[in-house]
C-alpha cells in the first residue's frame, strides 16, 4: 500500500511540472490595435505632419484640413498622422505660410490670394469672373484634374518650394453686399468698396468705376454702419456670421473671386514621405474633395435664404452682364497684366474651362 505522503509528494511534482511548462512556454503577444490596422504601412517610419489653417470656426476650409487629417490616420493605421490647428492656432496667413515655405509646419489649407506673395502664378486666380459663367465640375476637371493648366500650376508651386495638393470648391463665389442696389455696370460708378489688399482686385473695382478701399476684417462691420464704405465681398456664409444683414440691405452674386480653398504641403516634406505615404495623402485628398464639395453648394443657398429671411434682397445677373464687365476695356487690360504676370497661365486656363 502506497504511503499517503508519497501520493503526495506525487501531486507536488506534477503540480511544478505543469506549471514548468506553463512558465516556459510564453504565448504569443497580443497586437498592438496600430498594429492590426497598420497593414502594409507597419513597417514604415511614424510620421506626424503639423498642418493648420486661418479660417473661422466650422468654415469649409476647417473641414477640408480636418477630414483630410482624419482620413490619413485610419488609411495608415496610425503611422501617418496630420497634428492640425485650425482657426489661425498657429497664426494667419502670412504667418502659416512662412512657417510652410520654413519647413516649421508642413500643411496649410487656405485660399488662394495669399500665397501670390511666393507663387507670383497664383494671380491667375484673381482673373475678375473668368469662373462665372462654368459650373463647379467644370472648375474642378481644370483645377483638379490632370491637364496642362494643373500641371503648371503645380510646376510653379514647387518651384517656390511648396506641393500642391488640390483646391476645394463647387461653383460658388464670393457675394457683394452694398446699402444700394447694383443692377448694372454703371451701377459700380462711384461705390466705395472694401476690398483686401490685393493689387489685382483693387484694379478691378477701379476699372469699373468703383473705389476701392482696403480695410481690415475687424474694421469692416462698423465702416459699413457708418458709410466709410458702402460694399464689401465675401462668401455668403462669412456674410451671415458676421451679421452684415444688420447694415447692409442688398446681396449680389457678382461673381467676381471663386469662393475655395487649397491644400499645400512643404515640397521637403512632401518628397521625404516614403511613396505609400504620398498616396495616402492623395487618396484622402480626393475623397475630401468629393464628399465636401456638394456641401459647398447647400451651405451657400442656405446662407443665401437666411439672409433673405433678415431682410436682405438678392441680386442676380445673367450671362450678358458678366459678359458686359469683362468685355470693358479696363478689365481686358487688366486680364492681360495679370496673364503676364501669369506666363500666360490665365490663356491656359481659360482655354481649358472652355474644353
Amino acid at each position: 500500500m502506497e504511503k499517503p505522503w508519497k501520493k503526495l509528494a506525487g501531486l507536488c511534482l506534477a503540480g511544478l511540472l505543469l506549471f514548468g511548462v506553463t512558465a516556459c512556454g510564453k504565448a504569443p503577444a497580443a497586437a498592438k490595435p496600430e498594429e492590426k490596422t497598420a497593414g502594409p504601412y507597419k513597417n514604415l517610419p511614424q510620421v506626424v505632419l503639423v498642418g493648420g489653417d486661418s479660417a473661422g470656426k466650422g468654415s469649409v476650409g476647417q473641414k477640408f484640413g480636418e477630414l483630410v487629417a482624419r482620413k490619413v490616420e485610419e488609411k495608415s493605421g496610425g503611422r501617418l498622422k496630420i497634428d492640425y490647428h485650425p482657426n489661425a492656432e498657429l497664426g494667419g496667413d502670412e504667418d502659416l505660410l512662412r512657417q510652410l515655405r520654413a519647413n516649421d509646419i508642413q500643411l496649410v489649407v487656405g485660399q488662394m490670394a495669399p500665397v501670390t506673395a511666393f507663387v507670383p502664378e497664383g494671380a491667375v486666380f484673381d482673373l475678375p469672373m473668368v469662373f462665372a459663367p462654368y459650373d463647379g465640375k467644370t472648375i474642378d476637371r481644370v483645377l483638379n484634374g490632370p491637364g496642362p493648366f494643373r500641371q503648371k500650376l503645380a510646376a510653379a508651386y514647387e518651384k517656390a518650394g511648396l506641393h500642391y495638393m488640390g483646391t476645394l470648391q463647387n461653383g460658388t463665389y464670393r457675394l457683394m453686399t452694398s446699402n444700394r442696389p447694383v443692377k448694372t455696370v454703371e451701377d459700380f460708378r462711384g461705390l466705395k468698396i472694401r476690398t483686401m489688399s490685393n493689387r489685382n482686385h483693387m484694379a478691378f473695382w477701379s476699372a469699373l468705376g468703383a473705389n476701392p478701399t482696403p480695410l481690415a476684417w475687424p474694421e469692416l462691420y462698423f465702416s459699413l454702419q457708418s458709410g466709410i464704405v458702402d460694399a464689401e465681398e465675401n462668401a455668403a456664409d462669412s456674410i451671415l456670421s458676421a451679421n452684415f444683414n444688420e447694415v447692409q440691405k442688398y446681396v449680389g452674386e457678382t461673381n467676381v473671386i471663386l469662393y475655395a480653398n487649397e491644400m499645400v504641403l512643404n515640397q521637403k516634406a512632401w518628397d521625404s514621405l516614403p511613396e505609400a505615404y504620398r498616396q495616402v495623402l492623395d487618396q484622402s485628398v480626393r475623397e475630401a474633395l468629393e464628399e465636401l464639395s456638394p456641401t459647398l453648394v447647400q451651405v451657400d443657398r442656405d446662407c443665401k435664404e437666411k439672409l433673405q429671411k433678415k431682410g436682405m434682397t438678392l441680386v442676380t445677373y445673367g450671362p450678358e452682364f458678366y459678359q458686359e464687365v469683362r468685355n470693358q476695356p479696363a478689365v481686358q487690360e487688366l486680364y492681360k497684366k495679370i496673364d503676364a504676370q501669369t506666363g500666360g497661365l490665365g490663356t491656359l486656363m481659360v482655354e481649358e474651362l472652355g474644353k
